[in-house]
């Protein structure tokens, strides 16, 4: 073998062992093979939470330009279903997040390592240390909702009762305070509010009340039984098991 033969070889063996090691994120404008929401379950409710400043960071998130639910169509035909089991009990799927871009996590991760930026502090994380947000598992510079197949959401009971609405720089409340003293969710009583970096979101915890406990119970089985599996430290996060992107991450903004 000649001497710029094995030099090529060599670069190219680099490169694929880079390909292999780090996910692949996706182009900048939307597969076909991802879905609006609405299009699949018209009647499900949205509160995105990072498209506006009421969430751990306290701005809209970079990638965030709409206020859209954005999954595979596996996902989205998953959450179909569950919304079909919940109907005829005058209940509905509200989401906080689905598809979530590189871009945003992120800026996750930049927000994290800024520990002297601390104003959401009092409602997302009041006994967590922000230094160790990764340490503990609540941000990480990877996430499964950039592979589209990953969703946060609750149920809310219907007629939906109404959602109020943060104004910004209003006080904020700690989230695992009981509902009624917390910030104001729509939603069944699941503990916690959305985002609540405490270990009352746990789904398994056992010092929430019987009410709460059953709640979750039915979000996690009526998930379950379509294919998520739930995250062990967010009652409301769940992935499709057979996720069709298990290794990309996509970029494309949410619009």
């Amino acid at each position: 073998m000649k001497k710029n033969d094995s030099f090529f070889l060599g670069a190219l063996m680099v490169l694929l062992c880079m390909m292999i090691s780090f996910p692949v994120r996706g182009e900048e404008k939307m597969p076909e093979t991802f879905v609006d929401i609405r299009e699949v379950v018209p009647d499900i409710l949205l509160d995105i939470r990072y498209h506006g400043d009421h969430n751990f960071l306290g701005v809209c998130v970079d990638g965030y330009a709409a206020a859209k639910c954005l999954l595979t169509r596996q996902a989205a035909e998953a959450l179909a279903k569950v919304q079909d089991e919940l109907r005829p009990f005058s209940l509905t799927l509200k989401v906080y997040d689905c598809y979530r871009p590189q871009r945003a996590v992120d800026h996750f991760v930049r927000w994290a390592k800024d520990v002297d930026d601390t104003k959401t502090r009092k409602e997302f994380y009041p006994t967590v240390d922000k230094r160790n947000l990764f340490r503990d598992g609540y941000i990480a510079e990877r996430s499964s909702h950039s592979r589209g197949s990953t969703v946060d959401l609750t149920i809310v009971p219907l007629p939906a009762p109404p959602q109020p609405s943060y104004a910004s720089g209003q006080p904020l409340r700690e989230c695992y305070h009981p509902a009624g003293v917390r910030f104001l969710d729509n939603s069944l009583d699941m503990g916690t509010g959305f985002d609540c970096f405490h270990e009352l979101s746990h789904p398994d915890n056992q010092t929430i009340a019987p009410q709460v406990r059953s709640n979750r119970l039915l979000l996690k089985n009526l998930m379950e039984e379509q294919g998520f599996r739930n995250y062990d430290k967010e009652w409301w996060h769940f992935t499709l098991k057979d996720e069709p992107y298990p290794d990309t991450y996509f970029n494309f903004p949410v619009r």
